[in-house]
C-alpha cells in the first residue's frame, strides 16, 4: 500500500499536461543549450553544419509539429468521447491516463517548442557557429524521436478507444486492485470482526465524497505512536460525509492535532478511483454490459464478453489469510466477496433477463465461480443464480428458452 504523498505524485503524473510540460521544458532547454555551450569542434565540422540550413529545418519542424499535435489531440479526444458513449464515462478516465498517448502528445509539443525557441534564438543571433552545430545535432535527435513516436502512434490509434481496448484497460485496473487485496487481506491490517468498543472516539470527515485512498502506513504509524487501536469504518470507495465516522480511535479524547493527522491520511474526492477499490472496476464492467444490453445498442456479444472477463477476475480472489497483518493495531473490515459477486453480475442479470444467450452465459459464469471459489462465492452465487432465473422466466416469451436456461443451470459445465 503506497503512502498518500506517493499516491498524490502518481495521480499528478497521470495528467497529460504534466508529462507535456516536462518534455516541453526539456525541449526548450535543449534548444538553448547551444547558446551557452562551447564544444570546441573542428573547423570543418563547424563549416559543414554551422550554416543556415538549421534554420530551414527548424521552420519545417515547427510548422509540421503544430499540425501533427493538433491532429493527434483531436484523435485522442474523439477516442475519449467514443469510450464514454459506447462503454461508460467511468472507463474513459483510463484512456485519458494512457501512457502511450501522453508520451506521443508530449513529444510533439516538445518538438514544436524546441523548434520555435530555436528559430527565435537564431533570429536574435544568439548562436555562434558552434552553437548552430549543437542546434543542428539537437534537431536531428528530435526528428528521430518524432518519427519513432509517429510510428508508435500509428500502431496505437488502430486500437485506442475501441470497445475491446476499453474493456481490457478496465480489466487490468480491476486485476491490479484484486491482486493488491489478495496479497494484503484487510489492506494489511487486522480483520475487524465486530463494531469498535464503546471507549473508541469517532473521527468525522470535513468533506463529502468518495474515499479514493487511505494511507495505511501512516495510520499504522499513528496507532503505534499512541499505543491505541484504530478502527476503520469503511473501505476505499465508500461515500462519506461529516455525519458519518471515517474511523474510531481507542483511548483518551484525541487532540485537534491528532484528529487532523488522522483526516490527512484520507484522500476524499468527488469520484471513485480504481487503485484501492476493486468493487468500482467491477461496477464499471457491469455498466458496460448493461449499456450493451439496452434496446438502443442491442449488443449481447459485448455483454457476454464482459461476463467472461468478470469470471476471470473473480477467479483471482485468493486472499492470503495466513499472512500476519503488517499493521496489527489497525482494525479494518475485510472486503466482502458477496459484494464483489453482486457488483459484477446483479445488473447484468436484471438487464439481460429477456436474452437467453446472455442468461445461459451468466448461469455458466456463476457456476464456474462457485466451483473455483466455493468458500467465498458458493452461497452468494447460488442465490444470484436463483434470482437471475426468476427474472428470466418472467421475461421470456418462449417455453423453449425457459427449458434451455434450466438445462444450462443443470449442466453448467457444457
Amino acid at each position: 500500500m503506497i503512502g498518500k504523498l506517493n499516491w498524490l505524485i502518481k495521480q499528478l503524473l497521470r495528467r497529460i499536461w504534466v508529462r507535456s510540460l516536462l518534455i516541453a521544458l526539456f525541449g526548450v532547454v535543449s534548444a538553448l543549450a547551444g547558446v551557452f555551450i562551447d564544444t570546441g569542434l573542428p573547423d570543418h565540422v563547424v563549416e559543414q553544419f554551422g550554416g543556415d540550413s538549421v534554420y530551414t529545418i527548424l521552420n519545417i519542424l515547427a510548422s509540421s509539429m503544430l499540425a501533427v499535435t493538433t491532429f493527434s489531440l483531436a484523435i485522442a479526444v474523439q477516442a475519449y468521447a467514443a469510450a464514454a458513449n459506447t462503454a461508460t464515462p467511468r472507463a474513459s478516465r483510463l484512456l485519458q491516463e494512457d501512457a502511450t498517448t501522453q508520451n506521443v502528445l508530449a513529444t510533439f509539443v516538445g518538438a514544436f517548442l524546441f523548434s520555435l525557441v530555436g528559430i527565435v534564438a537564431l533570429s536574435a543571433h544568439a548562436y555562434g557557429p558552434q552553437g548552430r552545430v549543437i542546434l543542428f545535432a539537437g534537431s536531428a535527435v528530435v526528428i528521430i524521436l518524432v518519427v519513432a513516436m509517429m510510428l508508435k502512434w500509428i500502431d496505437h490509434i488502430t486500437r485506442f478507444g475501441r470497445m475491446d481496448d476499453t474493456l481490457t484497460r478496465v480489466e487490468k485496473a480491476v486485476r491490479k486492485a484484486l491482486e493488491l487485496y489478495s496479497k494484503n487481506p484487510s489492506m494489511g491490517g487486522t480483520p475487524a470482526s465486530g463494531p469498535p468498543p464503546e471507549n473508541a472516539h469517532p473521527i468525522y470527515p470535513t468533506k463529502i465524497g468518495y474515499v479514493q485512498h487511505m494511507d495505511i502506513a501512516a495510520l499504522g504509524a499513528i496507532a503505534e505512536e499512541h499505543d491505541h487501536k484504530i478502527w476503520i469504518a469503511d473501505l476505499p470507495g465508500s461515500y462519506v460525509h461529516p455525519a458519518l465516522p471515517l474511523l474510531f480511535i481507542e483511548g483518551d479524547e484525541p487532540s485537534d492535532e491528532l484528529i487532523k493527522k488522522l483526516r490527512d491520511t484520507y484522500a476524499i474526492r468527488a469520484t471513485r478511483s480504481y487503485d484501492q477499490d476493486p468493487r468500482f472496476g467491477l461496477i464499471v464492467l457491469s455498466e458496460i454490459a448493461s449499456r450493451a444490453l439496452s434496446p438502443a445498442v442491442n449488443d449481447p456479444g459485448t455483454a457476454i464478453d464482459v461476463i467472461n472477463r468478470l469470471t476471470r477476475l473473480l477467479s483471482l480472489w485468493h486472499p492470503d489469510q495466513d499472512k500476519p497483518p503488517a499493521y496489527p493495531r489497525l482494525m479494518i473490515p475485510p472486503l466482502n466477496p458477496q459484494d464483489l459477486l453482486r457488483d459484477a453480475f446483479a445488473a447484468i442479470a436484471r438487464d439481460g433477463a429477456p436474452l437467453i444467450e446472455v442468461q445461459t452465459h451468466l448461469q455458466r459464469a456463476l457456476a464456474i465461480t462457485a466451483a473455483l471459489q466455493p468458500d467465498p462465492f458458493k452461497t452468494a452465487a447460488r442465490r444470484l443464480s436463483t434470482e437471475a432465473e426468476a427474472r428470466a422466466v418472467l421475461a421470456f416469451t418462449s417455453p423453449q428458452d425457459i427449458e434451455r436456461l434450466r438445462d444450462a443451470i443443470r449442466r453448467p459445465e457444457e
